[in-house]
């Protein structure tokens, strides 16, 4: 029996010990097309389970899936993981060189050459591929002869007509689990995936995705995360939140989705509240109406206020976007959107990002039109528009910030517990030791291109021990040597503000240490400085921490109650822990 391994790839999140949130939904919906399509006599699936791609690094994940050499590998590709992911194919077929690689996901789309001119795959399958899955996968399987690109028709079949994904996934408590009861979407905003993808609603029905919950529920789901583009849109909204009520009648499980401000109603507020939903999204975008209706967006930022306001009068949190980029859009209205957002209580909740243009959107296909110039490579971030330069997008975030006195996004956390440093990880420490750091420049550079060479789409924290000080140009040429890297949307992500989340550098001060005066302040002012000392020391400085004095490196024991001194005292990322459950709890603290 020829087999098939499916492997879907994580988000990178920015703390080695955080959480990636990695449900394979859509290797699961393909192992179901399987199934439907009467496969499973002549194909063997796997898919590669979430503890194992979140866990290792590029050569032991190849070496991992190309094990007795599966006939086929299949590959969801994201906008976070196209590249690794793509790496990893490479990487099987030269261990594998029979081994047939698939791939397809929101990525692989007619607009993207970024995805269709690499190598390393033999099939791209672009839309939704539960139907076309099964006619490719039988020729693949008579040896036929497949085209490389094979666009899937535009999707009617019904939502009930494959079995769950989770009859194939497992469902853990310690991740959310998301379900899709809709596939389709009303509005047609041309910034969205969605329309261009499936622009009639399908609609898994009331009953059906009650039940659906129940069973995730009794097999340990805590979380649900609704994927429907919008929730509040289906016809039967209210009939669904009222059965989710039922199911969850003792709030075993919260809830969270998407939703529009247009024709929610104090009712609609108060059901979802009762229902279990604890958080929903609300798209605030643009407060210029001229911009929300060039990108048939629509709406008006006084409704978004206005759902605010009941959703908060129900003890329902939000995350509320704006998005900084949007064509039309001026330097003056992207201020008046973040004044909007202050002015309205919504700042503690507020997303406010520069715009992408991804694959598949209508905003792509009138990009040179529009005057929008944007990253041919993920995150394909616009870089400037008809209205406002490179420097305005990346100076417009840095006043948002100012204003809403917070960072937009998440702070790289420095991976520094003891046995950090074990190689083959998907996210791994190179801890440099020694009383010369600087006359060991040159094995340190070697160790680096070594790691870099085996793993060269994980993330890597380079550490440096500062027993005494050393010249601080050693970190100018750790860093060259880690943007000689080979560049992915990780090392990316974060270049408006000048840092990469892939590949890090930071100085650990031990407690012992023997540095010039100044030294540890100079060091400062170019990379995060950790200054190894015991939970009592910390304490009686945490307001301190990361601000008048250095980051903190805890040491030792340390007890409940220092644990919750230092939460309420000082920054998250002020305070490190050398020991893995500490670090683990404080990085969950920090992210939820």
């Amino acid at each position: 029996m020829k087999r098939l391994r499916l492997v879907q790839l994580p988000v990178p999140p920015p703390a080695a010990l955080a959480a990636t949130g990695n449900v394979p939904l859509a290797a699961g919906a393909l192992a179901a097309s399987a199934q439907f399509h009467g496969l499973t006599s002549r194909l063997e699936v796997e898919v590669v389970p979430p503890d194992v791609t979140d866990a290792y690094g590029d050569a032991q994940l190849a070496d991992h899936i190309a094990r007795d050499e599966p006939d086929f590998l299949g590959l969801s590709l994201y906008l976070w993981n196209v590249e690794r992911s793509l790496h990893l194919a490479r990487e099987v077929k030269r261990r594998s060189p029979h081994t047939q690689v698939l791939i397809g996901g929101p990525e692989v789309s007619l607009d993207n050459p970024f995805v269709l001119g690499q190598q390393g795959f033999d099939v791209a399958v672009s839309g939704e591929a539960e139907e076309s899955f099964g006619s490719v996968m039988r020729a693949l399987l008579d040896g036929a002869q497949v085209p490389r690109v094979v666009v899937s028709p535009t999707a009617t079949f019904p939502l009930d007509r494959y079995p769950s994904p989770y009859s194939f996934v497992p469902v853990d408590p310690r991740r959310s689990t998301y379900v899709e009861t809709v596939r389709g979407c009303r509005s047609s905003c041309t910034f969205c995936f969605y329309p261009k993808s499936s622009g009639a609603l399908r609609v898994l029905g009331v009953e059906e995705s009650a039940r659906m919950i129940a069973g995730l529920r009794e097999r340990g789901a805590r979380e649900v995360v609704f994927l429907d583009p919008t929730f509040n849109h289906r016809p039967d909204f209210e009939a669904l939140v009222d059965a989710l009520a039922d199911v969850n009648h003792d709030h075993a499980l919260t809830f969270f989705a998407e939703v529009r401000a247009e024709g929610l109603t104090a009712q609609h507020a108060r059901q979802l509240k009762r229902a279990g939903f604890d958080k929903l999204e609300l798209g605030l975008q643009s407060v210029n109406r001229l911009t929300l209706k060039r990108v048939k967006r629509g709406g008006s930022p006084e409704k978004v206020a206005a759902a605010a306001q009941l959703l908060h009068g129900e003890g329902i949190s939000l995350l509320v976007d704006l998005i900084v980029g949007l064509p039309g859009d001026t330097a003056d209205d992207v201020r008046r959107g973040v004044d909007f957002l202050h002015q309205h209580q919504l700042g503690d909740e507020a997303q406010v990002f520069a715009l992408s243009l991804l694959p598949g959107t209508a905003m792509r296909t009138t990009a040179a039109a529009d005057g929008v110039v944007f990253d041919a490579a993920p995150p394909y971030r616009v870089t400037r528009t008809a209205t406002l330069e490179t420097e305005q997008l990346s100076s417009l975030l840095d006043e948002a910030e100012a204003q809403l006195d917070r960072r937009l996004d998440e702070v790289p956390r420095p991976h520094l517990v003891d046995g950090g440093d074990a190689p083959g990880a998907r996210h791994s420490a190179l801890w440099a030791r020694g009383p010369d750091l600087f006359a060991q420049r040159a094995e340190l550079a070697a160790q680096i291109d070594a790691r870099v060479a085996k793993d060269p789409y994980c993330t890597l924290d380079v550490v440096l021990e500062a027993q005494r000080d050393f010249p601080l140009d050693l970190v100018d040429a750790v860093r060259a040597r880690l943007d000689a890297a080979p560049p992915s949307y990780l090392s990316r992500a974060l270049k408006l503000r000048g840092e990469d989340l892939q590949r890090r550098i930071s100085v650990v001060v031990p407690e012992s240490a023997k540095t010039a005066p100044g030294w540890v302040e100079a060091a400062r002012a170019v990379v995060p400085v950790f200054v190894e000392q015991r939970a009592a020391d910390a304490v009686a400085h945490a307001a301190e921490l990361g601000d008048a004095r250095p980051a903190a490196r805890i040491v030792g024991p340390v007890s409940a109650e220092q644990l919750e001194r230092l939460g309420g005292a000082c920054e998250v990322e002020a305070v490190a822990f050398a020991d893995a459950s500490l670090e683990s709890r404080w990085v969950r603290r920090a992210l939820d």
